[in-house]
């Protein structure tokens, strides 16, 4: 190799250690970027983790805060994976959390100051705001299995008024968990989750647009956290799997900008 060529070679290495070190460093050491599997057989959602779709898929931990105190370990902590069919994607989370707790009865009301795990994702990977529309959605699955989200607002008055539009979304989520008897008393926590494009909407006088068929090599945006709230007072930790990176000092951005979220790539 020439003179030339070395130092081109030894340029273009540095450039791609810089590049996996910054990944790595937007995960915390946990890439922001990664592969998931696909399973031989869909697992079955019922808060048990004994599918063999789960025996060798890797666990990604939520360590990272995105409101809030940190927690003590037992206090909360959590992992999880995730695997996907043509149908659905699947997700597994073992969750530690000493106080489980629901205190709005009302799915719809204040439903992100309760217990609940929170999954964002953007279908097309596209990124941008999606705060009051279905460029990606947030969803909050409570400790009753409902997963609710904010959509567009229902009128131009109320956009005016500023009052949003919160909704369950039963097309899209399939929720099963349950606690274990020994101690800390972890939850194995199991979802489905039926993707949806953008053009998901809420005209009833309108056919609803059809589940994203999944495929391998396809790219999402994805992001898991947990809401952890001790007493009704509500939410005191926002923990997830993505470090995301603060605006004015805020890291709760997840449920505003899709481009905060991780991505995912479907593999066989």
């Amino acid at each position: 190799m020439s003179a030339r060529a070395a130092r081109r070679a030894a340029a273009l290495s540095l450039t791609l250690t810089g590049v996996l070190s910054w990944v790595q460093a937007w995960g915390g050491g946990q890439p922001a970027a990664w592969d998931v599997p696909r399973a031989g057989t869909a697992p079955v959602v019922d808060g048990v983790a004994a599918d063999p779709a789960w025996s060798d898929v890797a666990w990604r931990d939520m360590k990272h805060l995105m409101w809030g105190s940190e927690p003590a370990p037992d206090d909360f902590s959590g992992r999880y994976k995730l695997v996907w069919t043509p149908q659905a994607l699947y997700l597994l989370a073992e969750i530690t959390d000493d106080v489980l707790i629901d205190t709005n009865a009302d799915p719809l009301a204040r439903y992100w100051e309760d217990d609940a795990l929170e999954f964002f994702l953007d279908e097309d990977a596209s990124g941008g705001i999606h705060l009051h529309d279905y460029n990606a959605f947030a969803q909050h699955v409570s400790l009753d299995n409902q997963s609710a989200d904010m959509g567009p607002f229902a009128s131009e008055e109320d956009e005016a008024a500023g009052r949003a539009y919160v909704r369950t979304y039963p097309e899209m989520v399939t929720s099963a968990w349950r606690r274990a008897a020994q101690a800390p008393h972890p939850l194995t926590w199991e979802l489905k989750i039926t993707v949806f494009g953008d053009d998901f909407h809420d005209d009833p006088d309108r056919p609803q647009a059809k589940p994203v068929a999944l495929a391998a090599g396809k790219v999402m945006g994805f992001m898991l956290a947990y809401c952890d709230a001790d007493s009704p007072a509500g939410r005191e930790h926002f923990m997830g799997d993505v470090a995301v990176e603060p605006v004015d000092g805020d890291r709760n951005r997840g449920y505003i900008d899709a481009d905060v979220f991780g991505r995912i790539t479907l593999v066989e």
